[in-house]
């Protein structure tokens, strides 16, 4: 089993929820649209925007067998986007995530490299 490490001075990791409308497009198609994103800050990385599935276009989604973990935040499982060349494993969730980062279960993020993510006022 892998090691669980708890979020702390040393390595901070706060999830709270962006008052911002948040829009997520591959190539000129809108994959997710939401009010109700949570914004996942982590140390020194970039925010993370994670969408309820609800707000997620999941046609456009295929599960991949790609799997990651993270001792911080649990086992990740991955989706392709199946409307751009590059969207294999472009998309990621934490289906059980551990409770300091309870707030994302059932949203996934997108690779922000793979992604147009709009924050709209």
């Amino acid at each position: 089993m892998s090691q669980q490490l708890i979020p702390g001075p040393g390595h901070p990791i706060t999830v709270e929820p962006n008052p911002a409308r948040v829009v997520v497009k591959a190539g000129d198609r809108v994959v997710a649209d939401t009010t109700r994103a949570q914004v996942l800050r982590e140390a020194s990385y970039p925010a993370v925007q994670y969408i309820p599935l609800e707000d997620v276009d999941l046609a456009m989604l295929a599960r991949s067998e790609h799997q990651t973990y993270c001792p911080y935040k649990g086992d990740a499982a991955y989706y392709s986007l199946t409307v751009v060349p590059d969207g294999e494993n472009a998309v990621w969730t934490y289906e059980a995530p551990y409770e300091a980062v309870s707030p994302i279960k059932g949203h996934v993020a997108f690779y922000p490299d793979r992604v147009e993510i709009e924050e709209v006022a």
